[in-house]
C-alpha cells in the first residue's frame, strides 16, 4: 500500500491530506521508483494555492526527489531495477513511490546522498540556469540576490563565489545574513531593517549592479529596477511574496533600457541533453565541495502540512526534505 500527499481542492497548507494512492506498473517509456527522500521547494505553495494550475485533482504536488528504481517499462536503456536516480520534473513527488518518465531522471553518483540529491536538484539546477545561461556570471559581475539565505540562495552564493562574483544578498534576519555571508555572500542586507535599494546604491558606489535575481515578486517589485546598472537584467523567477499584477514595459525604458525575463527551470532543461549537463555540472560541484547542500529542515512526508507551513513563515534556511 502506497500513501501520498494529495490535494482536491486549492487552498492553505491544510488542504494536503495523507492518503492512499494506487500506483500501478510502469509504462513504455516509465520507471517506478521508491523515494529515499523529497524535497520542498516555493513551487509546491504555487501548485498547492493555484497560483500555478494542477493537471487535474486529485493530485500529488511535490517537483523533485530522490530514490531507487523498482521497476522499468518496455523501451527503457540505460537504468535498471536497483539505480539511485533524482529528478526535477514532473509533478508528483509528494509520495512514497511514483511512476516518473525515463527521460526525466538522472542517475546519482555516488558521493551524493539521497537526502542531498532529492534537496539539490530543482534548486541546483535552477542556480545552474541562472549562473551560466540566462545570465553569464564572471569575476567582473556584480549581482543582487534576493532570498540569499533561502535554499536557492544559499546555492547560488556559493556557485556565484565560485565565478569570482561580487554578491549582494537580501535576508530577513541578522542569523541569515551571517549563514549568507559563511555560504559566500559578499554584502548582506536585512530587508527588514533596511531599504535594500538605498544600500544597493550605496554599496556599488551609485554605479548599481549587473543583474537582479528575484525570487520575490511583489515585495521587490519595482525595487529590484531601480537597483540595476544601464542595459542591467532582472531576471523574475519567483512570487514568494505574490505574483506581479501588472508591469508596465516602459519602465524598462524609463529606468535604463533594461533588460527582463521569467524563466523557468523546465525550459532550460526540456531537452534531454540539458537536463544532463545541467545535472551532470551540479553533482561535479558537489562532490568536489565547492557547492555543500544544507539541508538544514526534515520533516516525514506525512507532515508535509507543518513544512508547509514553517516555508510560508520564513522560518526555514537552506533546503528541506521530506522523509516517506
Amino acid at each position: 500500500m502506497v500513501h501520498a500527499i494529495r490535494i482536491n481542492a486549492y487552498g492553505g497548507p491544510e488542504v494536503m491530506k495523507w492518503e492512499t494512492v494506487e500506483i500501478g506498473e510502469p509504462g513504455s517509456g516509465e520507471l517506478r521508483v521508491r523515494h529515499d527522500a523529497v524535497g520542498v521547494n516555493y513551487i509546491d505553495t504555487y501548485h498547492r494555492t493555484g497560483l500555478y494550475p494542477v493537471p487535474a485533482f486529485p493530485a500529488v504536488i511535490g517537483m523533485e526527489g530522490c530514490g531507487e528504481v523498482v521497476a522499468v517499462g518496455q523501451g527503457v536503456s540505460g537504468i535498471a531495477p536497483g539505480d539511485r536516480v533524482a529528478y526535477a520534473n514532473p509533478i508528483g513527488s509528494y509520495a512514497e513511490e511514483r511512476l516518473l518518465p525515463a527521460d526525466r531522471v538522472v542517475k546519482v553518483p555516488g558521493g551524493i546522498s539521497s537526502e542531498t540529491a532529492a534537496a539539490m536538484m530543482l534548486q541546483g539546477m535552477t542556480v545552474r540556469y541562472l549562473l551560466r545561461a540566462t545570465y553569464d556570471v564572471t569575476p567582473d559581475t556584480t549581482m543582487l540576490f534576493h532570498a540569499a539565505a533561502g535554499g536557492v540562495g544559499l546555492i547560488a552564493c556559493q556557485w556565484a563565489k565560485h565565478l569570482g562574483a561580487t554578491i549582494i544578498g537580501t535576508v530577513g534576519s541578522e542569523e541569515k545574513a551571517e549563514l549568507a555571508k559563511a555560504n559566500g555572500c559578499t554584502h548582506t542586507i536585512n530587508y527588514r531593517s533596511e531599504d535594500f535599494v538605498a544600500r544597493v546604491q550605496e554599496i556599488t558606489d551609485g554605479k548599481g549592479v549587473d543583474v537582479v535575481y528575484d525570487s520575490i515578486g511583489k515585495d521587490t517589485f519595482p525595487g529590484s529596477l531601480d537597483c540595476l546598472k544601464p542595459l542591467g537584467l532582472w531576471v523574475s523567477f519567483g512570487n514568494a511574496s505574490g505574483a506581479i499584477e501588472a508591469f508596465d514595459i516602459g519602465l524598462l525604458s524609463k529606468k535604463g533600457s533594461l533588460f527582463a525575463t521569467r524563466p523557468t527551470l523546465f525550459t532550460y532543461t526540456a531537452q534531454r541533453e540539458d537536463l544532463v549537463a545541467s545535472a551532470n555540472d551540479l553533482f561535479e560541484l558537489v562532490n568536489r565541495g565547492i557547492v555543500k547542500i544544507s539541508v538544514n529542515q526534515r520533516y516525514a512526508l506525512r507532515d508535509a502540512v507543518q513544512a508547509h507551513k514553517d516555508l510560508e513563515a520564513r522560518k526555514t534556511t537552506g533546503s528541506t526534505v521530506l522523509i516517506p
